[in-house]
């Protein structure tokens, strides 16, 4: 991702230090809770290895800056021994908002939740957010992804849901722009703009609450081989970092699925907190080699004058 700032592309300066009794990070444990020891970390940040309500409730309130969150979606799917995919729609739905209350009560004032699931599930999980204290809902963003064929009766299911809210206004909300688009033939602007394409600021298209450009995990350069399940693009979380946080914040990440949040997160210098159940070893790999691409990413932070 292009920056209007120089240092954004800095290592963050403020790391995690850790030992096998106490975090060093200020005011992470809530009073009294028996620290946890990360089943891996590197100078940003930490993953906790197990069900991430093992740790959730230990984290003191009004601590983290960014939760990003990808459940599994009760889709059946097989992910590890110790996940079961096939819970009845209520068990699922309380489940849910069971780690959702946490992770609300762990942000910071003005800190944003991103919740990224199935329309289905998301349309109950977002009445239960807006309902929680000083949640203001900020979008409902449509990831665009085909990735079940045509459902007879019914339309081509082609989105995914990734909600935003933030815990009252939002402390940070970075502008981010895309290309305007053009002619892979020759080259010309795809639209007009209605005759004000001059006016348009040089450096891209304020993003849209529809995104059509993220790309899916399918190449194996992109994915670990020892996990299975669906990956996310890094350019997806790409836009979630910056859009919602500062070099140095702090972004967690209760399901770590194949690392990707973490993995964005060591990139652009901010500090991280994690979990995972099946797999905190891909994880930890993932982390440790830094083989694994990031995808093309020609997004601009406008940070302004």
């Amino acid at each position: 991702m292009e920056v209007a700032d120089t240092e954004l592309a800095q290592p963050c300066q403020t790391a995690f230090r850790w030992d096998s009794k106490q975090m060093a990070l200020d005011g992470f444990w809530a009073d009294g809770a028996e620290p946890v020891e990360p089943s891996f970390s590197t100078s940003h940040g930490a993953l906790f290895g197990g069900d991430c309500m093992a740790t959730l409730p230990r984290i003191a309130s009004e601590s983290i800056d960014t939760v990003f969150a990808d459940p599994p979606f009760n889709l059946g799917k097989k992910y590890g021994r110790r996940t079961n995919d096939s819970l009845r729609d209520e068990e699922y739905l309380e489940w849910c908002r069971t780690w959702l209350a946490e992770c609300v009560r762990v942000l910071k004032p003005g800190g944003a939740l991103f919740l990224y699931n199935l329309p289905k599930w998301n349309v109950e999980l977002g009445h239960f957010i807006g309902q929680q204290t000083d949640m203001l809902f900020r979008h409902w963003i449509a990831v665009s992804i085909s990735a079940c064929l045509p459902i007879a009766g019914r339309l081509h299911p082609s989105h995914y849901s990734l909600l935003y809210y933030t815990k009252g206004k939002p402390k940070t909300f970075r502008r981010i722009r895309t290309p305007i688009a053009v002619c892979r033939h020759c080259g010309g602007d795809v639209k007009d703009y209605g005759g004000h394409r001059k006016a348009l600021n040089p450096k891209g298209i304020t993003l849209k609450d529809v995104w059509t450009d993220i790309p899916p995990v399918r190449h194996a350069k992109f994915k670990s081989g020892k996990r299975k399940a669906n990956a996310l693009s890094t350019k997806l979380l790409d836009r979630v970092v910056e859009m919602s946080t500062e070099p140095g914040d702090v972004v967690m990440d209760p399901f770590g699925g194949s690392g990707t949040t973490f993995a964005v997160s060591e990139a652009k210098g901010r500090r991280w907190i994690g979990m995972e159940l099946d797999f905190p070893d891909v994880v930890a790999e993932r982390l440790r080699s830094d083989e694994l691409a990031h995808h093309a990413n020609t997004d601009v932070l406008d940070l302004g004058d």
